[in-house]
Parts: structure tokens; C-alpha cells; sequence
């Protein structure tokens, strides 16, 4: 494409009429740059579109395709409200009157500037997102299990206190019958203590310390077996529950999750890392500020061109052609030159004769010709 086509598909991006400003030759950069602008604002719009709906679609098959036809369809809705809110404004107009009316516009396209500005916030800051919504998945998985696990304590409470009171006795007992297997040894050795008679060999004593600790010993079996069934039947209830599928997420699990997270979830993440108190949050949240401002710059940039520039010979010519047009199609009176001319003009005629001159000079010519 020539420099000279591209800048004639700037001065249509414009909105204004390309003969009104190939007249002027005075306007052309003025107007080429008023046209690239929309013309840009809009390309980003439709990238920025296009990416977010990129989110919709995520993991299909169809999503690039939906992304693309999105961009387009978003881009060219832009460009067209840019190119009317442009050309809309009248140089021509006096003191406030432009600035009355451009404050509607220029509102309309600040909201622009924030909804295109976004998508395009969370692509940037994407490594930022990823990281905060790994956190985000790894506590609520805790929360999830700490919940499932208080449910099913709160449901089989009977039966967790039963192996609690057994596995206390067990564990008492168990330290009690190692005691006195220790004092049963040192009797039989005759090893004198406040326990102990002092005597050596397997004699009474040793004997009675024995039976105490056979009989410990057999209830320490029984306390061994209860837990042993205990166990298995909860073991057995959390499989049924669905307690030992819950785990805590693996990395490659939490970056596959976060990798396939949508524009909402990555839009939170987004507003955590601006509105945190550390300072990586703000100094995230003036680098956001920043891209959202210079967004709104960028909307408004046209409309600011028109407004700051002077009022150029295309304006003029513009405004009188339309009080010239306007003028003639208002023009209310019956015996108008111009609309006797609309009225008896012929399919395909520049010009026709009224009807009623045409009859009066048929009239004088047939009554002058000599007979």
C-alpha cells in the first residue's frame, strides 16, 4: 500500500468527507492524524475483545476461531462509535458549546478506554496472575479438606472418642507393663529396690510380678486388637466418604489449574495484587493505573485533536453546505423556483419546464402563425 492510499484510508477513518479535505490541503496531517488514531484505537480494541473472549472458549477446540470473529466484530464496533463521536463535534461551534459537547463523548470514551483496557492489564501482568491464583487454588483445597474433616469427625464422633480412650489405656499400659517387666528382671537377678525383695532366683516374687504382668499384658493384646478393628472400620468409612481422595494439590496440578483459569478468576487475581498492602501489590497497582491511564489518553486523544485544533477551512466548508442543503429542504414555500423544479422533474431530466409555461407559449405560438 502506497503512502498515498494509506493516508486516503486515514482521512476515511476521519469521518470527515475525503473531498472536503483533499480541498484543503492544509488539513491533511491534521485529519491523517485524527484518522490513525481511531484507526489504532480501535485495532487495540479489538485485540484486547478478542483476548478476553480467548478466556470464554478456553480449551475448545472452536476458541481461537470465537476469539478472532469476537476482535473483529468489537474492533469494528469501536471504530465505528469513535468515527461518530469525532465527526459529531462541530468546530465550528462557539465558547463552551464544544465542550458541551464533547462531555458526553468524551465520557463514553473513557468507559471505552477502561473495558479495553483490561484484558490487555492481564496479559501483561500474566506471570503475577499465574503465581497469585496458585495461592488462591492451594488455600481453598485447604479450606476444602479441613472442612470434609471436621464433617466427618462431627458425623462418627462416638467412634473417634472410642479409639481415643483405647489408644490412652494402650499407651498407659503399655509404659506400665514395660515397668514392671523391668522390675520382674531385676528380681529374678536379686538387684535390691524399693520393688524388689533382694533376693536372687525365680521365687515367689518373681512369680507374682509375672502373673501382674501376663495379665496386663493379655488386656494390652485385647486394647491392641480393638484399635486394630477400630481403625479398619474408619478406614473403611473414609473411603466410603470420599475423605482419602482429598489431598493437597501437586505443583504441576496447581500450574496446569491456574494455567486454565478464566477471565473472572484471572481478573480477581488481578485486583488481589492491586489492592494488597506489600509493596510489590502497589507497585502493581500504579503500573494498572498507568496502562488504564495512558488507555484513556489514547481514547481520548481524537477527540482532543479536534478540540485543541483550530477551526480549518474543511470545517467551514462543511458547515455552510449543510446550512446550505438545510436551508433548501426546509424551504416551506409553495411557488419556490427549486421546488416547482422537484415537482414536474422528469425520470432522468436536468431540467424541466413547469407545465404552465409550457401551455402558454404552445398557446401564443399556435395563435400567431399565419393561417
Amino acid at each position: 500500500m502506497t503512502f498515498s492510499q494509506l493516508q486516503h484510508f486515514f482521512w476515511v477513518c476521519a469521518g470527515t468527507p475525503v473531498a472536503m479535505i483533499e480541498k484543503y490541503p492544509t488539513e491533511h496531517s491534521k485529519y491523517l492524524g485524527i484518522g490513525a488514531t481511531i484507526f489504532f484505537t480501535a485495532f487495540f480494541a479489538g485485540l484486547s475483545g478478542g483476548y478476553a473472549l480467548y478466556f470464554v472458549f478456553s480449551g475448545t477446540s472452536a476458541a481461537w476461531f470465537w476469539a478472532v470473529l469476537f476482535g473483529m466484530i468489537w474492533g469494528m464496533a469501536i471504530f465505528n462509535l469513535d468515527r461518530y463521536i469525532v465527526s459529531s463535534i462541530k468546530k465550528t461551534s462557539r465558547g463552551m458549546k464544544q465542550f458541551y459537547q464533547a462531555s458526553p463523548r468524551m465520557v463514553f470514551a473513557v468507559l471505552i478506554a477502561i473495558v479495553i483496557a483490561r484484558p490487555l492489564e492481564l496479559k501483561i501482568f500474566d506471570k503475577e496472575i499465574h503465581g497469585q491464583l496458585q495461592l488462591r487454588y492451594l488455600s481453598e483445597q485447604k479450606e476444602r479438606i479441613e472442612k470434609v474433616k471436621i464433617s466427618f469427625d462431627e458425623k462418627y464422633a462416638f467412634e473417634l472418642s472410642q479409639i481415643k480412650t483405647c489408644q490412652d489405656e494402650y499407651d498407659a499400659l503399655s509404659s506400665e507393663v514395660n515397668r514392671l517387666r523391668e522390675e520382674l528382671k531385676q528380681e529374678v537377678f536379686g538387684s535390691r529396690t524399693a520393688t524388689t525383695s533382694g533376693f536372687e532366683g525365680y521365687g515367689t516374687y518373681a512369680k507374682n510380678k509375672e502373673q501382674v504382668v501376663m495379665a496386663k499384658q493379655a488386656r494390652l493384646e485385647f486394647l491392641a486388637a480393638r484399635l486394630a478393628g477400630l481403625q479398619e472400620y474408619m478406614n473403611r468409612q473414609k473411603a466410603a466418604e470420599g475423605i482419602n481422595n482429598q489431598m493437597m494439590l501437586s505443583d504441576a496440578l496447581l500450574d496446569r489449574k491456574a494455567s486454565d483459569a478464566g477471565f473472572a478468576d484471572r481478573n480477581w487475581a488481578l485486583g488481589e495484587l492491586t489492592h494488597a498492602s506489600n509493596d510489590v501489590s502497589r507497585s502493581s497497582a500504579n503500573a494498572v493505573l498507568f496502562i488504564t491511564l495512558l488507555f484513556i489518553t489514547f481514547e481520548c486523544a481524537p477527540l482532543l485533536v479536534k478540540l485543541m485544533s483550530d477551526v480549518g477551512p474543511s470545517d467551514v466548508d462543511v458547515r455552510e453546505s449543510e446550512s446550505r442543503i438545510i436551508a433548501q429542504l426546509t424551504n416551506s414555500s409553495s411557488l419556490s423556483h427549486n421546488r416547482a423544479i422537484r415537482e414536474y422533474r422528469g425520470p432522468g431530466l436536468k431540467k424541466t419546464v413547469p407545465r404552465t409555461k409550457r401551455y402558454f407559449s404552445n398557446k401564443r405560438g399556435s395563435l400567431g402563425r399565419p393561417g
